[in-house]
Protein backbone atom coordinates (compact mmCIF):
# COMPACT_ATOMS: atom_id res chain seq x y z
CA UNK A 1 0.00 0.00 0.00
CA UNK A 2 1.15 3.55 -0.77
CA UNK A 3 -0.46 6.67 0.64
CA UNK A 4 -0.78 10.03 -1.08
CA UNK A 5 2.49 11.66 -0.07
CA UNK A 6 1.25 15.10 -1.13
CA UNK A 7 -0.77 15.29 2.10
CA UNK A 8 2.54 15.63 3.91
CA UNK A 9 3.07 18.86 1.94
CA UNK A 10 0.02 20.52 3.49
CA UNK A 11 0.41 23.06 6.25
CA UNK A 12 0.28 21.49 9.69
CA UNK A 13 -3.20 22.85 10.46
CA UNK A 14 -6.03 24.87 8.97
CA UNK A 15 -5.93 28.64 9.59
CA UNK A 16 -9.17 28.76 11.55
CA UNK A 17 -8.08 25.88 13.76
CA UNK A 18 -5.05 27.94 14.77
CA UNK A 19 -7.31 30.88 15.60
CA UNK A 20 -9.67 28.70 17.63
CA UNK A 21 -6.78 27.31 19.68
CA UNK A 22 -5.38 30.79 20.38
CA UNK A 23 -8.78 32.12 21.45
CA UNK A 24 -9.46 29.10 23.65
CA UNK A 25 -6.11 29.54 25.36
CA UNK A 26 -6.78 33.25 25.91
CA UNK A 27 -10.23 32.60 27.38
CA UNK A 28 -8.85 29.92 29.67
CA UNK A 29 -6.31 32.43 30.98
CA UNK A 30 -8.86 35.29 31.10
CA UNK A 31 -12.27 33.75 31.94
CA UNK A 32 -13.69 37.20 32.70
CA UNK A 33 -13.07 38.48 29.15
CA UNK A 34 -16.15 38.98 26.97
CA UNK A 35 -14.73 37.97 23.60
CA UNK A 36 -16.53 39.02 20.40
CA UNK A 37 -15.77 36.92 17.31
CA UNK A 38 -15.60 38.65 13.94
CA UNK A 39 -13.34 36.05 12.40
CA UNK A 40 -14.95 33.07 10.65
CA UNK A 41 -17.53 34.01 8.04
CA UNK A 42 -20.43 32.00 9.46
CA UNK A 43 -23.91 33.52 9.37
CA UNK A 44 -25.84 34.24 12.57
CA UNK A 45 -29.41 34.88 11.39
CA UNK A 46 -31.77 31.88 11.19
CA UNK A 47 -33.21 30.57 7.94
CA UNK A 48 -35.88 32.82 6.44
CA UNK A 49 -39.49 31.89 7.20
CA UNK A 50 -40.37 30.92 3.58
CA UNK A 51 -37.41 28.54 3.55
CA UNK A 52 -38.41 26.95 6.85
CA UNK A 53 -41.99 26.54 5.62
CA UNK A 54 -40.75 24.82 2.48
CA UNK A 55 -38.52 22.52 4.54
CA UNK A 56 -41.44 21.57 6.79
CA UNK A 57 -43.69 20.88 3.82
CA UNK A 58 -41.01 18.70 2.22
CA UNK A 59 -40.54 16.74 5.45
CA UNK A 60 -44.31 16.14 5.54
CA UNK A 61 -44.18 14.86 1.94
CA UNK A 62 -41.49 12.37 2.92
CA UNK A 63 -43.84 10.91 5.54
CA UNK A 64 -46.58 10.03 3.05
CA UNK A 65 -46.29 7.10 0.65
CA UNK A 66 -47.79 8.96 -2.30
CA UNK A 67 -45.36 11.90 -2.02
CA UNK A 68 -42.29 10.12 -0.66
CA UNK A 69 -39.02 10.75 -2.55
CA UNK A 70 -36.21 8.19 -2.70
CA UNK A 71 -33.14 8.46 -4.89
CA UNK A 72 -33.05 11.59 -7.01
CA UNK A 73 -34.17 11.22 -10.64
CA UNK A 74 -30.78 12.75 -11.51
CA UNK A 75 -27.76 13.54 -9.38
CA UNK A 76 -27.68 16.89 -11.20
CA UNK A 77 -30.58 18.12 -9.05
CA UNK A 78 -34.36 18.41 -9.23
CA UNK A 79 -35.77 20.35 -12.15
CA UNK A 80 -37.68 22.72 -9.87
CA UNK A 81 -34.47 24.04 -8.30
CA UNK A 82 -32.37 24.15 -11.46
CA UNK A 83 -35.19 26.03 -13.22
CA UNK A 84 -35.37 28.52 -10.32
CA UNK A 85 -31.61 29.12 -10.60
CA UNK A 86 -31.87 29.48 -14.37
CA UNK A 87 -34.55 32.13 -13.88
CA UNK A 88 -32.41 33.86 -11.23
CA UNK A 89 -29.68 34.33 -13.84
CA UNK A 90 -32.21 35.27 -16.53
CA UNK A 91 -33.39 38.11 -14.30
CA UNK A 92 -29.92 39.59 -14.75
CA UNK A 93 -29.85 39.02 -18.50
CA UNK A 94 -27.83 35.77 -18.41
CA UNK A 95 -29.19 32.84 -20.42
CA UNK A 96 -28.40 29.37 -19.07
CA UNK A 97 -29.69 25.93 -19.94
CA UNK A 98 -30.77 23.81 -16.97
CA UNK A 99 -28.42 21.12 -18.32
CA UNK A 100 -25.57 23.48 -17.38
CA UNK A 101 -26.67 23.80 -13.73
CA UNK A 102 -25.61 21.22 -11.14
CA UNK A 103 -26.89 21.24 -7.55
CA UNK A 104 -24.22 20.64 -4.91
CA UNK A 105 -23.89 20.48 -1.15
CA UNK A 106 -21.94 23.74 -1.21
CA UNK A 107 -19.30 25.66 -3.11
CA UNK A 108 -16.39 24.27 -1.08
CA UNK A 109 -17.10 20.70 -2.17
CA UNK A 110 -17.36 21.44 -5.86
CA UNK A 111 -14.29 23.68 -5.88
CA UNK A 112 -12.36 20.58 -4.88
CA UNK A 113 -14.33 17.97 -6.80
CA UNK A 114 -14.07 19.80 -10.11
CA UNK A 115 -10.35 19.07 -10.08
CA UNK A 116 -11.18 15.42 -10.86
CA UNK A 117 -11.68 16.58 -14.45
CA UNK A 118 -8.14 17.91 -14.87
CA UNK A 119 -4.77 16.24 -15.20
CA UNK A 120 -2.38 16.70 -12.30
CA UNK A 121 0.20 18.08 -14.73
CA UNK A 122 -1.86 21.28 -15.10
CA UNK A 123 -0.40 24.46 -13.62
CA UNK A 124 -2.75 26.33 -11.28
CA UNK A 125 -2.79 30.12 -10.82
CA UNK A 126 -4.23 31.49 -7.59
CA UNK A 127 -4.29 34.99 -6.08
CA UNK A 128 -2.30 35.78 -2.96
CA UNK A 129 -3.90 36.34 -0.46
CA UNK A 130 -6.20 33.42 -1.17
CA UNK A 131 -8.97 31.29 0.33
CA UNK A 132 -6.81 28.40 1.65
CA UNK A 133 -9.02 25.68 0.14
CA UNK A 134 -7.94 26.61 -3.41
CA UNK A 135 -4.35 25.88 -2.49
CA UNK A 136 -4.89 22.79 -0.34
CA UNK A 137 -7.09 21.08 -2.95
CA UNK A 138 -4.27 21.29 -5.46
CA UNK A 139 -1.47 20.47 -3.03
CA UNK A 140 -3.32 17.24 -2.24
CA UNK A 141 -3.30 16.36 -5.94
CA UNK A 142 0.33 17.36 -6.48
CA UNK A 143 -0.30 20.16 -8.96
CA UNK A 144 2.15 22.99 -9.48
CA UNK A 145 0.76 26.21 -8.00
CA UNK A 146 1.75 29.72 -9.07
CA UNK A 147 0.75 32.75 -7.01
CA UNK A 148 -0.22 36.15 -8.41
CA UNK A 149 0.16 39.05 -5.97
CA UNK A 150 -2.99 40.88 -4.89
CA UNK A 151 -2.08 44.10 -3.14
CA UNK A 152 -3.09 47.69 -2.51
CA UNK A 153 -1.42 48.74 -5.77
CA UNK A 154 -3.77 46.60 -7.89
CA UNK A 155 -6.74 47.05 -5.58
CA UNK A 156 -6.39 43.41 -4.47
CA UNK A 157 -7.70 42.45 -7.92
CA UNK A 158 -4.81 40.90 -9.87
CA UNK A 159 -5.03 40.88 -13.64
CA UNK A 160 -3.63 38.32 -16.11
CA UNK A 161 0.15 37.93 -15.97
CA UNK A 162 2.10 39.13 -18.98
CA UNK A 163 4.95 36.69 -18.49
CA UNK A 164 6.54 34.15 -16.17
CA UNK A 165 5.03 30.88 -14.97
CA UNK A 166 1.64 32.49 -14.43
CA UNK A 167 1.28 33.18 -18.14
CA UNK A 168 1.46 29.41 -18.73
CA UNK A 169 -1.30 28.55 -16.23
CA UNK A 170 -3.99 26.07 -17.24
CA UNK A 171 -6.45 26.67 -14.39
CA UNK A 172 -7.11 30.07 -12.77
CA UNK A 173 -9.03 30.68 -9.54
CA UNK A 174 -10.90 33.97 -9.27
CA UNK A 175 -13.14 34.89 -6.35
CA UNK A 176 -15.35 37.98 -6.55
CA UNK A 177 -16.46 39.43 -4.20
CA UNK A 178 -13.17 38.22 -2.88
CA UNK A 179 -12.57 36.21 0.24
CA UNK A 180 -10.65 37.48 2.17
CA UNK A 181 -10.22 41.02 0.78
CA UNK A 182 -13.79 41.99 -0.14
CA UNK A 183 -12.58 43.42 -3.46
CA UNK A 184 -14.91 43.06 -6.47
CA UNK A 185 -14.05 42.79 -10.16
CA UNK A 186 -15.78 45.05 -12.67
CA UNK A 187 -17.19 43.61 -15.89
CA UNK A 188 -14.38 45.29 -17.80
CA UNK A 189 -11.75 43.63 -15.64
CA UNK A 190 -13.36 40.22 -16.03
CA UNK A 191 -13.50 40.73 -19.80
CA UNK A 192 -9.70 41.01 -19.75
CA UNK A 193 -9.51 37.72 -17.85
CA UNK A 194 -11.94 35.97 -20.20
CA UNK A 195 -10.05 37.15 -23.26
CA UNK A 196 -6.78 35.98 -21.70
CA UNK A 197 -8.19 32.56 -20.80
CA UNK A 198 -9.56 32.01 -24.30
CA UNK A 199 -6.27 33.06 -25.89
CA UNK A 200 -4.24 30.78 -23.56
CA UNK A 201 -6.57 27.74 -23.59
CA UNK A 202 -7.03 28.14 -19.84
CA UNK A 203 -10.04 27.56 -17.61
CA UNK A 204 -11.32 30.02 -15.00
CA UNK A 205 -12.86 28.60 -11.83
CA UNK A 206 -15.00 31.54 -10.70
CA UNK A 207 -16.08 31.48 -7.06
CA UNK A 208 -19.20 33.64 -6.80
CA UNK A 209 -20.26 32.59 -3.31
CA UNK A 210 -20.72 36.22 -2.23
CA UNK A 211 -22.34 37.60 -5.39
CA UNK A 212 -25.54 38.50 -3.55
CA UNK A 213 -23.70 41.32 -1.73
CA UNK A 214 -22.78 43.20 -4.89
CA UNK A 215 -24.82 46.39 -5.14
CA UNK A 216 -22.54 48.80 -6.99
CA UNK A 217 -23.22 49.50 -10.67
CA UNK A 218 -20.56 48.14 -12.98
CA UNK A 219 -19.40 45.44 -10.57
CA UNK A 220 -20.01 41.89 -11.79
CA UNK A 221 -22.10 39.35 -9.88
CA UNK A 222 -21.45 36.59 -12.41
CA UNK A 223 -18.63 36.02 -14.85
CA UNK A 224 -21.29 35.18 -17.43
CA UNK A 225 -22.08 38.88 -17.63
CA UNK A 226 -18.99 38.91 -19.86
CA UNK A 227 -19.17 37.82 -23.48
CA UNK A 228 -17.15 34.69 -24.15
CA UNK A 229 -17.12 33.46 -20.54
CA UNK A 230 -19.22 30.42 -21.38
CA UNK A 231 -16.30 29.15 -23.46
CA UNK A 232 -13.76 29.24 -20.63
CA UNK A 233 -15.31 29.64 -17.17
CA UNK A 234 -17.04 27.45 -14.60
CA UNK A 235 -18.98 29.34 -11.92
CA UNK A 236 -19.47 28.00 -8.40
CA UNK A 237 -22.07 29.52 -6.09
CA UNK A 238 -23.70 28.80 -2.76
CA UNK A 239 -26.80 29.32 -0.64
CA UNK A 240 -24.60 29.58 2.47
CA UNK A 241 -24.13 33.33 2.61
CA UNK A 242 -27.08 34.22 0.37
CA UNK A 243 -29.66 32.38 2.49
CA UNK A 244 -27.92 31.20 5.65
CA UNK A 245 -27.39 27.61 4.50
CA UNK A 246 -23.99 27.17 6.17
CA UNK A 247 -25.46 24.35 8.25
CA UNK A 248 -28.12 23.23 5.76
CA UNK A 249 -25.67 22.78 2.84
CA UNK A 250 -26.69 23.55 -0.70
CA UNK A 251 -25.11 25.30 -3.67
CA UNK A 252 -24.80 25.08 -7.42
CA UNK A 253 -22.17 24.96 -10.14
CA UNK A 254 -22.58 26.13 -13.72
CA UNK A 255 -20.59 24.13 -16.28
CA UNK A 256 -21.36 25.59 -19.72
CA UNK A 257 -21.86 23.24 -22.63
CA UNK A 258 -19.59 25.49 -24.70
CA UNK A 259 -16.42 24.37 -22.91
CA UNK A 260 -15.02 21.69 -25.20
CA UNK A 261 -11.34 20.78 -25.28
CA UNK A 262 -9.49 19.06 -28.09
CA UNK A 263 -6.19 17.38 -27.26
CA UNK A 264 -3.45 18.67 -29.55
CA UNK A 265 -1.73 15.29 -29.76
CA UNK A 266 -4.57 12.77 -29.87
CA UNK A 267 -7.35 14.92 -31.30
CA UNK A 268 -9.68 13.70 -28.53
CA UNK A 269 -12.56 16.15 -27.99
CA UNK A 270 -14.11 16.26 -24.53
CA UNK A 271 -17.02 18.27 -23.18
CA UNK A 272 -16.41 19.54 -19.65
CA UNK A 273 -20.17 19.53 -19.04
CA UNK A 274 -20.51 15.86 -19.98
CA UNK A 275 -17.41 14.95 -17.98
CA UNK A 276 -18.78 16.69 -14.89
CA UNK A 277 -22.14 14.96 -15.29
CA UNK A 278 -20.35 11.61 -15.57
CA UNK A 279 -18.26 12.40 -12.51
CA UNK A 280 -21.29 13.39 -10.45
CA UNK A 281 -23.38 10.37 -11.42
CA UNK A 282 -20.48 8.16 -10.35
CA UNK A 283 -19.36 9.85 -7.12
CA UNK A 284 -22.32 11.89 -5.86
CA UNK A 285 -25.85 10.89 -4.88
CA UNK A 286 -27.19 14.42 -4.96
CA UNK A 287 -28.58 16.84 -2.39
CA UNK A 288 -31.58 15.76 -0.29
CA UNK A 289 -35.03 16.53 -1.67
CA UNK A 290 -35.93 18.35 1.55
CA UNK A 291 -32.92 20.68 1.26
CA UNK A 292 -33.56 21.37 -2.42
CA UNK A 293 -37.16 22.37 -1.65
CA UNK A 294 -35.87 24.78 0.98
CA UNK A 295 -33.35 26.21 -1.50
CA UNK A 296 -36.02 26.68 -4.17
CA UNK A 297 -38.05 28.76 -1.71
CA UNK A 298 -35.22 31.31 -1.73
CA UNK A 299 -36.24 32.32 -5.25
CA UNK A 300 -39.95 32.85 -4.57
CA UNK A 301 -41.12 36.47 -4.16
CA UNK A 302 -41.59 35.90 -0.43
CA UNK A 303 -38.21 34.20 -0.19
CA UNK A 304 -36.39 36.93 -2.07
CA UNK A 305 -37.90 39.63 0.18
CA UNK A 306 -36.92 37.76 3.35
CA UNK A 307 -33.41 37.00 2.08
CA UNK A 308 -32.83 40.62 1.09
CA UNK A 309 -33.84 41.72 4.58
CA UNK A 310 -31.23 39.37 6.07
CA UNK A 311 -28.57 40.58 3.64
CA UNK A 312 -29.33 44.18 4.60
CA UNK A 313 -28.75 43.20 8.23
CA UNK A 314 -25.22 42.07 7.38
CA UNK A 315 -24.63 45.07 5.10
CA UNK A 316 -25.43 47.36 8.03
CA UNK A 317 -22.94 45.45 10.17
CA UNK A 318 -20.29 46.04 7.51
CA UNK A 319 -21.11 49.75 7.49
CA UNK A 320 -20.75 49.92 11.28
CA UNK A 321 -17.28 48.33 11.14
CA UNK A 322 -16.27 50.56 8.22
CA UNK A 323 -17.39 53.67 10.11
CA UNK A 324 -15.20 52.70 13.07
CA UNK A 325 -12.18 52.30 10.81
CA UNK A 326 -12.94 55.59 9.08
CA UNK A 327 -13.04 57.36 12.44
CA UNK A 328 -9.69 55.83 13.36
CA UNK A 329 -8.14 56.67 9.99
CA UNK A 330 -7.35 53.03 9.18
CA UNK A 331 -7.12 52.02 5.51
CA UNK A 332 -9.40 49.19 4.38
CA UNK A 333 -11.20 47.77 1.36
CA UNK A 334 -14.35 45.66 1.08
CA UNK A 335 -17.48 46.08 3.12
CA UNK A 336 -19.48 47.91 0.48
CA UNK A 337 -20.15 44.99 -1.87
CA UNK A 338 -18.92 42.29 0.47
CA UNK A 339 -19.43 41.02 4.02
CA UNK A 340 -15.66 41.19 4.58
CA UNK A 341 -13.58 44.20 5.60
CA UNK A 342 -9.86 43.94 4.82
CA UNK A 343 -7.86 46.45 6.82
CA UNK A 344 -4.22 47.44 6.96
CA UNK A 345 -2.84 46.69 10.41
CA UNK A 346 -2.09 49.97 12.22
CA UNK A 347 1.22 51.07 13.71
CA UNK A 348 3.18 48.80 11.39
CA UNK A 349 2.02 45.66 13.17
CA UNK A 350 2.16 42.25 11.54
CA UNK A 351 -1.05 40.28 11.08
CA UNK A 352 -0.63 37.91 14.02
CA UNK A 353 0.79 40.70 16.18
CA UNK A 354 -2.38 42.72 15.53
CA UNK A 355 -4.50 39.62 16.22
CA UNK A 356 -2.93 39.26 19.67
CA UNK A 357 -3.11 43.01 20.36
CA UNK A 358 -6.77 43.27 19.36
CA UNK A 359 -7.75 40.20 21.37
CA UNK A 360 -5.90 41.45 24.46
CA UNK A 361 -6.87 45.12 24.16
CA UNK A 362 -10.45 44.95 22.84
CA UNK A 363 -11.37 41.27 23.26
CA UNK A 364 -12.26 41.17 19.57
CA UNK A 365 -11.28 38.29 17.26
CA UNK A 366 -10.59 38.67 13.55
CA UNK A 367 -8.52 36.78 11.00
CA UNK A 368 -4.82 37.54 10.38
CA UNK A 369 -4.20 38.31 6.72
CA UNK A 370 -0.95 36.34 6.76
CA UNK A 371 -3.06 33.20 7.12
CA UNK A 372 -4.28 33.74 3.56
CA UNK A 373 -0.83 34.03 2.01
CA UNK A 374 2.39 36.02 2.04
CA UNK A 375 0.74 39.09 0.49
CA UNK A 376 -1.74 39.12 3.36
CA UNK A 377 0.96 39.94 5.89
CA UNK A 378 0.24 43.29 7.52
CA UNK A 379 -3.50 43.00 6.84
CA UNK A 380 -6.48 41.73 8.82
CA UNK A 381 -9.99 40.50 7.97
CA UNK A 382 -13.17 41.29 9.87
CA UNK A 383 -16.55 39.80 9.03
CA UNK A 384 -20.01 41.40 9.04
CA UNK A 385 -21.82 38.12 9.73
CA UNK A 386 -22.09 38.68 13.47
CA UNK A 387 -25.01 39.73 15.65
CA UNK A 388 -25.81 43.42 15.12
CA UNK A 389 -25.57 44.41 18.78
CA UNK A 390 -22.34 42.50 19.24
CA UNK A 391 -20.91 43.98 16.05
CA UNK A 392 -21.75 47.48 17.27
CA UNK A 393 -20.04 46.73 20.58
CA UNK A 394 -16.99 45.34 18.75
CA UNK A 395 -16.81 48.48 16.61
CA UNK A 396 -16.99 50.64 19.72
CA UNK A 397 -14.16 48.68 21.33
CA UNK A 398 -12.15 48.79 18.11
CA UNK A 399 -12.42 52.58 17.91
CA UNK A 400 -11.38 52.99 21.54
CA UNK A 401 -8.46 50.59 21.17
CA UNK A 402 -7.13 52.23 18.02
CA UNK A 403 -7.14 55.63 19.72
CA UNK A 404 -4.56 54.33 22.18
CA UNK A 405 -1.97 53.75 19.45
Amino acid sequence: MQLNQHYAELKESYLFSDIAHKVSAYQAAHPEADVIRLGIGDVTLPLAAPVVEALHAAVAEMGVKETFHGYLPTEQGYDFLREAIRDYYAGRGIALDTAEIFISDGAKSDLGNLLDLFDTENTVLVPDPVYPVYVDDNVMAGRHIVYMPANAENGFLPMPPAGGEGALADIVYLCSPNNPTGAVYSREQLKVWVDWARAHDALILFDAAYECFVAEAGKARSIYEVEGAKDCAVEVCSFSKMAGFTGTRCGWTVVPQGIVHEDAETGLRQSLNRMWLRRQTTKFNGVAYIVQRGAAAVFTPEGRAAIEKNLDYYRKNAAVIAAALDEAGVWYCGGKNSPYIWLRCPAGMGSWQFFDWLLDTAHVVGTPGAGFGACGEGYFRLTAFGDAARTAEAAKRLTAALKTL
